[in-house]
């Protein structure tokens, strides 16, 4: 059923009508655009717009609606253009013109973004809540490994010693940010669009206030034409998404890489593995890398918006219509990528001895010689180039900076005498991080319990607002 067409002598060529059809994808609105509907036909009821007997029958076939849409016995037909025109033409059908009715104050251009925010909302609880439980998975993994040493790196070289469960636990705080980034995107994007109409708000005596607190938003526009041209919270997802994605993506590349044959470090379990179809020996850390892969399509979903979005003038244009595919696409990828990999962190094993062995290699213990003379008053600058001089010397002589005899190490530097070999240990090198934050086991293991107590309060605020939100959709 068309919502236009009055002052059209005929109605639109096929490939217009196919050009601009978007049911079979924003049909996915359909139970945030009645419950909006339901909403919008309190705010005429309450009016006087709509008689009580008009609105109270309204109300029931928006509801009969709602459970049909829900279990499948109602859905789009061909001639539907939009989830709009769909719901309205089941109105319609069940009331006949009354079901028009509700069109009163209220255009697409207020409406499908409300619908929108609502699913995003939505959506964005349910991968915060995947978010806290891949966080879990990573820190109990990460607890499992607090004293068991293994190379730090930078620049995929060795670089110091630290605490495996210290490396593993960085994820955690990272996807932390995600989950603020989230509650913040929350404030923005709760915020109510109806009655702002095509533009310029309604000369009905509509009520947008109520409305936003019918539809459990935190406030309502101040300005109705930024009200249905604003999509700065999709972009703004979507770049949440890509954050996730990119996070989720450094995961892969580091368990990819512990997980081959020359690091042989992780033990990926078989459910989270696939293997070759020519190679039967094969055994793919296949999670790993899809959750990589993933995040270029994360990537350029946010830039395809925002493209889109650049220099569109004045209010509402049908540009706007191509938020949606790259939002949902996100939002679909996040929920399929994020449990598998929770399941492959939380199956993971990890070699023990082969990090503790890799741990000092690489002569990752050289900082500790400068930071050594440092504590003496020796100027750091000299103290970092008597330790460079040592691992030159044992470059050449093929040995560990332990091997270094007394007068070797007297020659590099007058202050660097034999009692630094009690610190060129993995031990001792680890013992020392004890800055906040640092790699010594034991603010490990503080940081990650902390982690842990603040992941526990994060679920419960995330379940809080999916419960109100759902109490929200089913009023």
């Amino acid at each position: 059923m068309a919502l236009w067409g009055g002052r059209f002598a005929q109605g639109p060529e096929d490939s217009v009508f196919a050009l601009s059809r978007s049911v079979h994808f924003d049909w996915r609105l359909a139970a945030y655009d009645l419950r909006s509907s339901m909403a919008h036909l309190a705010v005429l009821k309450k009016s006087g717009l709509l008689a009580a007997k008009e609105a109270d029958a309204i109300n029931a076939a928006l509801r009969e609606l709602a459970t049909q849409v829900a279990d499948g016995s109602f859905a789009p037909i061909d001639t539907d253009e939009d989830v709009h025109s769909a719901l309205e033409r089941g109105l319609t059908e069940k009331l006949g013109v009354v079901g028009g009715a509700l069109r009163a104050g209220r255009s697409r251009n207020d409406q499908v973004t409300t619908d929108l925010r609502l699913f995003s909302i939505d959506h964005m609880l349910e991968i915060a809540t995947l978010i806290t439980h891949l966080q879990s998975a990573i820190l109990e993994k990460a607890a499992e490994y607090v004293n068991d040493p293994a190379p730090g790196f930078t620049h995929i070289q060795h670089a110091q010693p630290v605490s495996f469960g210290h490396e593993l636990a960085k994820h955690a705080h990272a996807f932390a940010r995600d989950l603020d980034r989230i509650n913040d995107w929350l404030t923005r994007t709760s915020v109510n669009s109806l009655g702002a109409g095509a533009l310029a708000g309604s000369s009905l005596t509509l009520d947008p206030a109520f409305t936003a607190k019918n539809l459990g938003f935190d406030s309502t526009f101040a300005n109705s034409i930024d009200a249905v041209s604003d999509r700065d919270y999709v972009a703004e997802a979507l770049f949440i998404c890509a954050m996730i994605g990119n996070h989720l993506s450094r995961i892969g590349e580091e368990w990819t890489l512990w997980s081959s044959q020359e690091f042989a470090w992780a033990k990926v379990a078989d459910a989270y593995s696939t293997g070759s179809s020519i190679m039967p020996q094969k055994k793919n850390p296949d999670v790993a890398e899809l959750a990589r892969g993933k995040s270029g399509r994360l990537v350029g979903n946010l830039v395809s918006v925002m493209t889109m979005l650049k220099a569109l003038p004045f209010a509402y244009n049908r540009d706007l219509q191509e938020d949606k595919e790259p939002l949902f696409d996100s939002i679909d990828t996040l929920l399929l990528v994020l449990p598998a990999v929770t399941g492959m962190i939380a199956t993971t094993d990890f070699d023990r001895e082969k990090m503790a062995l890799a741990a000092p290699t690489g002569f990752s213990l050289a900082t500790e010689i400068a930071d050594y003379l440092a504590k003496k008053n020796v100027p750091f600058a000299q103290a970092h180039e008597a330790a460079g001089k040592c691992v030159s010397l044992c470059e050449s002589s093929d040995r560990q900076l332990h091997q270094l005899t007394n007068s070797e190490l007297l020659a590099v530097h007058p202050e660097l005498d034999g009692e630094v070999r009690e610190l060129l240990t993995v031990h001792g090198a680890l013992s020392s991080r004890t800055t906040a934050g640092g790699t010594a086991p034991t603010l490990v293991a503080q940081q990650i319990k902390d982690a842990l107590i603040a992941n526990t309060t994060t679920q419960k605020e995330i379940a809080n607002k999916q419960r109100a939100f759902s109490e929200m959709m089913s009023a």
